[in-house]
């Protein structure tokens, strides 16, 4: 007996509700009593993981069986204001199936392999319970009916990989670099927040089968003028640049290595660096209006995959190489999705995400496995695929291998421009409410720890990423 319309979208709803009842129940239990054993925390998460994966099969089994193309969950109205309503609504189609699948699967194989990873750990609640809310973050991105339901899950996504970036927060490089990484969200965020007010603006509503149609993906349509069409794809491209840090917001990648290695496979390999592929799929007959920002979209990519290809050349370190790989492959995803060929970068990701999820979890066994090639290969030496040194002269060469080892000076550029400007702002704003509370309590307000010491400039031989 087939499973009714209502029953798969049921059962659909809960496949983010499982992990964020594992975030709240471990989360109060750890503010209000104390941190459980890791058998129990584990446990705890391991098993909302598991119902959501158990979820998500069904809910793909029973589309699949009933050949559905489409369909729409409306949970209710979470507030109104004024003539305004937010609608709590699902969508599921051949793309945020597809996802959502993908999701449950990396996330539960990366929460059993944590549990050996980091036995012992002191940080152990902390990294399941970040894992949960990730969980949460990313299925409510991918089944999202609207706009404003995929704002939510972006901006847990985008948290939680901010401060498992900083896991060791003993250290003040993995600090830096989460402060790093947040300050790029922020700044291309605002690509997100305006588009989510022109949608409501132009086309009256935010949920997507309301602003791209009944159709099923991707073959939807949109009713919008070249102009307006224009603005809101290149606001989302600037959303999806600093979410899969595409050129030039690509330094925060490599320094996000500092976390521990399963968020670094999860996130960063697998699910988080794809988000803002994810959203440009979902809005593809937005694309489809805009040649302008379809070539901008392959600009982008081609940039992206141009430079993550020189700079992983001459990397040393085996995290930072494979997180410049994995530019090199979005922004080819990149230019998949300007061209049109939506679903070859669907395929892409796919398997681009389950390649890249394994070689980081393997990464600490990086050198076992150099050394059992060398062996089986008893001493030939390997095929050359580069042609580059047998066309570029030898001047133009020997810039481009300097311009690949400083990483064309992308580190310098954002902390100098982005965050070293925004920390000032925050400390001057900081020193004028202290001066304002002093002044209306009497108090002698403290000296604020100068900018200089927040942010500090990394040594040249600083590495970026340990295994």
């Amino acid at each position: 007996m087939l499973l009714s319309d209502v029953l798969v979208g049921w059962i659909a709803t809960t496949v983010p509700f499982w992990p964020l009842m594992a975030f709240v129940g471990l989360g109060v239990v750890m503010l209000v009593h104390r941190t459980p054993g890791e058998r129990t925390v584990a446990w705890c998460v391991q098993g909302a993981l598991g119902l959501s994966l158990l979820a998500s099969v069904v809910t793909i089994i029973s589309m699949l069986v009933r050949h559905q193309d489409m369909l729409v969950v409306d949970v209710g109205p979470w507030f109104s204001a004024g003539s305004y309503t937010f609608e709590v609504s699902f969508l599921l189609d051949r793309l945020s199936v597809t996802m959502m699948g993908l999701a449950s699967v990396i996330t539960q194989l990366i929460g059993r392999f944590s549990v050996n990873y980091l036995h012992r750990e002191p940080g152990f609640a902390r990294f399941f319970l970040l894992l949960a809310l990730f969980a949460t973050g990313m299925l409510l991105l991918v089944e999202a009916g609207s706009i404003d339901l995929l704002f939510i899950g972006w901006e847990m996504v985008g948290l939680t990989s901010a401060m498992l970036i900083a896991f060791f927060q003993e250290r003040t490089t993995p600090v830096r670099s989460g402060l790093k990484a947040f300050t790029i969200y922020r700044l291309c965020d605002v690509g997100l927040l305006l588009a989510v007010v022109l949608m409501h603006h132009w086309l009256g509503s935010a949920e997507w089968v309301e602003a791209l149609g009944m159709r099923p993906w991707p073959g939807q349509e949109v009713s919008l003028a070249v102009v307006p069409a224009t603005v809101l794809g290149l606001c989302l491209l600037l959303a999806a640049m600093g979410k899969s840090a595409q050129f030039p917001f690509s330094s925060w990648l490599p320094r996000a290595m500092e976390g521990p290695t399963p968020s670094s496979a999860l996130f960063y390999g697998a699910l988080s660096v794809h988000a803002g592929l994810y959203l440009l799929l979902r809005a593809a007959p937005l694309l489809d209006r805009s040649p302008v920002a379809s070539m901008a979209l392959v600009g982008v990519g081609l940039l992206t995959a141009l430079h993550a290809t020189l700079v992983w050349r001459v990397q040393t370190d085996v995290k930072s190489a494979l997180a410049y790989a994995v530019l090199t492959q979005v922004g080819l995803m990149f230019v998949e999705v300007g061209l049109g060929w939506y679903r070859l970068a669907l395929v892409h990701l796919v398997a681009h995400a389950s390649l890249r999820c394994l070689q980081l979890l393997r990464a600490p066994s990086a050198l076992r496995e150099v050394q059992a090639r060398h062996a089986a290969s008893q001493g030939a030496r390997p095929p050359r695929v580069a042609v580059a040194h047998h066309v570029l002269p030898g001047s133009l060469e020997r810039r481009f291998y300097r311009l690949a080892l400083e990483r064309f000076a992308l580190d310098v550029l954002h902390e100098q421009w982005a965050l070293r400007p925004l920390l000032w702002v925050g400390t001057w704003i900081d020193r004028a409410e202290r001066l304002w509370v002093g002044a209306l309590s009497g108090w002698a307000p403290r000296e604020v720890e100068p900018e200089s010491r927040l942010v500090s400039k990394p040594s040249r031989g600083e590495s970026t990423g340990a295994v």
